[in-house]
Protein backbone atom coordinates (compact mmCIF):
# COMPACT_ATOMS: atom_id res chain seq x y z
CA UNK A 1 0.00 0.00 0.00
CA UNK A 2 1.29 3.62 -0.58
CA UNK A 3 1.88 5.91 2.42
CA UNK A 4 0.63 9.06 2.81
CA UNK A 5 -2.46 8.71 0.46
CA UNK A 6 -5.00 8.55 3.07
CA UNK A 7 -6.81 11.76 4.18
CA UNK A 8 -6.34 12.70 8.00
CA UNK A 9 -9.26 11.76 10.16
CA UNK A 10 -9.71 13.18 12.98
CA UNK A 11 -12.30 15.00 15.47
CA UNK A 12 -14.73 17.64 13.52
CA UNK A 13 -17.42 19.65 15.37
CA UNK A 14 -20.88 19.91 12.71
CA UNK A 15 -22.97 23.01 13.42
CA UNK A 16 -26.46 23.24 12.16
CA UNK A 17 -26.60 26.84 10.75
CA UNK A 18 -30.53 26.88 11.29
CA UNK A 19 -30.94 26.04 14.58
CA UNK A 20 -27.39 26.39 16.24
CA UNK A 21 -27.34 22.66 17.32
CA UNK A 22 -23.61 21.30 17.64
CA UNK A 23 -22.18 17.91 17.94
CA UNK A 24 -18.80 15.99 17.84
CA UNK A 25 -17.62 13.26 16.00
CA UNK A 26 -14.82 12.16 13.98
CA UNK A 27 -15.14 12.95 9.97
CA UNK A 28 -11.91 13.15 7.05
CA UNK A 29 -13.41 16.68 6.60
CA UNK A 30 -10.88 19.81 6.91
CA UNK A 31 -12.04 23.96 7.48
CA UNK A 32 -10.28 26.72 8.65
CA UNK A 33 -12.26 27.68 11.09
CA UNK A 34 -12.45 26.04 14.45
CA UNK A 35 -13.75 26.29 17.72
CA UNK A 36 -13.37 25.90 21.38
CA UNK A 37 -15.55 22.57 22.73
CA UNK A 38 -16.80 21.97 26.24
CA UNK A 39 -13.70 19.80 26.84
CA UNK A 40 -11.45 23.25 26.48
CA UNK A 41 -9.87 21.82 22.97
CA UNK A 42 -10.42 23.52 19.94
CA UNK A 43 -11.80 21.36 16.98
CA UNK A 44 -12.13 22.18 13.34
CA UNK A 45 -16.05 23.78 12.84
CA UNK A 46 -17.63 22.22 9.50
CA UNK A 47 -21.48 24.33 9.21
CA UNK A 48 -24.23 22.31 7.96
CA UNK A 49 -27.51 23.51 6.60
CA UNK A 50 -29.96 20.40 7.97
CA UNK A 51 -29.20 18.14 10.39
CA UNK A 52 -31.12 16.04 12.89
CA UNK A 53 -32.07 19.06 14.97
CA UNK A 54 -33.86 20.55 11.77
CA UNK A 55 -34.59 18.26 9.38
CA UNK A 56 -38.37 18.16 9.35
CA UNK A 57 -38.80 14.37 9.11
CA UNK A 58 -36.57 13.88 13.07
CA UNK A 59 -38.56 17.18 14.27
CA UNK A 60 -41.92 15.70 13.94
CA UNK A 61 -43.30 19.16 11.43
CA UNK A 62 -42.96 16.69 8.57
CA UNK A 63 -46.15 17.44 6.36
CA UNK A 64 -47.46 15.25 3.88
CA UNK A 65 -48.94 17.76 0.85
CA UNK A 66 -51.60 16.10 -1.15
CA UNK A 67 -52.62 18.15 -4.10
CA UNK A 68 -55.41 16.83 -6.07
CA UNK A 69 -56.66 14.52 -3.54
CA UNK A 70 -54.63 11.78 -4.07
CA UNK A 71 -54.22 9.48 -0.81
CA UNK A 72 -57.96 9.75 -0.71
CA UNK A 73 -57.79 8.03 -4.91
CA UNK A 74 -55.58 5.88 -3.64
CA UNK A 75 -57.40 4.83 -0.20
CA UNK A 76 -60.59 4.42 -2.14
CA UNK A 77 -59.12 2.08 -4.99
CA UNK A 78 -57.25 -0.56 -1.89
CA UNK A 79 -59.23 -0.41 0.48
CA UNK A 80 -61.77 -2.80 -1.16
Amino acid sequence: MKADIHPQYREVVFQDVTSDFRFLTRSTLSSKETIKWEDGNEYPLVKVEVSSASHPFYTGQNKVMDTSGRIDKFKRRYTK
